[in-house]
């Protein structure tokens, strides 16, 4: 038997890994089959790396499926304080009632007032901070690697999550709703200012040339030639940045920043089952509701929004929408 008909070489020509001799077509179909051979040898090291990457953060993290499994009784028995069973004319249900009166004795709408009040102060004080950095680094304000310094300063403000920033300001006043407000600020400046800056680097330069051409200084070019283009996208951007906010707001009152989020901790630490559910429903209602009123807001916004809708219509026409797409994925 030839070589040319030996196993190697029948599966050198299958991989497009043998000789390059023969017509042109013979040519490009063996380079076609070594790329698919390249593409597979890439495909299958990444499942082996990722493979290795899991094993190690599972063996890392002290992930165990038995312990799992052996916690999973002592959570289903905790699931009857989550939902406190009741009856009514015989029907099992969940006693909502006990939900409403902590929220009542526990003053929850208040301390939802406080989150808000964070998230919002916190949003609107981080606003100055998020226009300038956005606009100086921005390369047609700032030239090139002038600019460069602006970025860097919103990275390292990004690479800092709020929850640290509270850390690092506790000298200023502790932990409470005052420290979680500059927290908020300090991140609000770092993240809305990367957007308000790409933002900026998207728009057209013919406003720019004409605001230009009619002898403006710089502030009125930057004013009327390029922040008027990007005003609508801006308050959509501030909009999703307050919705963002209030999920922060939640979380640093969790480490005892006050607002909703510290009396969940509470109930969380003294083992308060039925009273960590109601904090949970009302975090739940209180985001949800702030998204909503979010989006509606960047609907407006939205230029190419040809059907804009009000929150009611919105609730009264989301079946109607829920049974459209189900029957569109068909």
């Amino acid at each position: 038997m030839s070589s040319d008909s030996s196993p190697i070489s029948r599966l050198q020509t299958y991989l497009g890994l043998g000789d390059r001799a023969g017509s042109s077509v013979d040519r490009k179909l063996q380079d076609l089959k070594r790329r698919k051979t390249v593409r597979r040898l890439w495909f299958g090291l990444g499942i082996v790396i990722f493979a290795a990457l899991m094993n190690w953060s599972l063996s890392l993290v002290g992930f165990s499926l038995a312990e799992l499994n052996r916690q999973i009784p002592e959570f289903i028995e905790a699931l009857t304080g989550y939902f406190p069973p009741t009856t009514y004319y015989g029907i099992p249900f969940v006693d909502v009632l006990q939900y409403w009166q902590f929220i009542i004795e526990a003053e929850l709408f208040a301390a939802s007032q406080v989150t808000i009040a964070i998230a919002l102060a916190g949003t609107a004080l981080g606003l100055p901070g998020a226009l300038f950095f956005g606009i100086m680094a921005s390369e047609r304000v700032v030239p090139y690697p002038f600019n460069f310094a602006f970025r860097a300063t919103m990275s390292v403000i990004r690479a800092i999550p709020a929850i640290v920033w509270v850390l690092i300001l506790i000298p200023l006043g502790g932990v409470g709703p005052f420290t979680a407000t500059l927290a908020i600020t300090i991140d609000t400046a770092g993240y809305l200012g990367r957007l308000f800056t790409d933002e900026l680097e998207e728009i057209e330069d013919g406003p720019i040339e004409g605001i230009r051409s009619t002898g403006a200084n710089k502030s009125q070019i930057i004013s009327f030639g390029m922040l008027s283009q990007v005003f609508r996208q801006f308050l959509a951007w501030i909009a999703f940045d307050l919705e963002h906010n209030v999920r922060v707001a939640i979380t640093l009152g969790v480490i005892g920043a006050g607002g909703l989020g510290l009396e969940l901790n509470i109930q969380r630490r003294t083992f308060n089952y039925t009273e960590m559910m109601a904090c949970i429903i009302l975090v739940v209602l209180l985001a949800g509701s702030v998204e909503l009123l979010s989006q509606r807001l960047r609907s407006y916004l939205r230029e190419d929004d040809s059907e804009q809708t009000g929150f009611l219509e919105a609730f009264v026409t989301a079946p109607r929408k829920i049974v459209q797409s189900g029957m569109g994925r068909r």
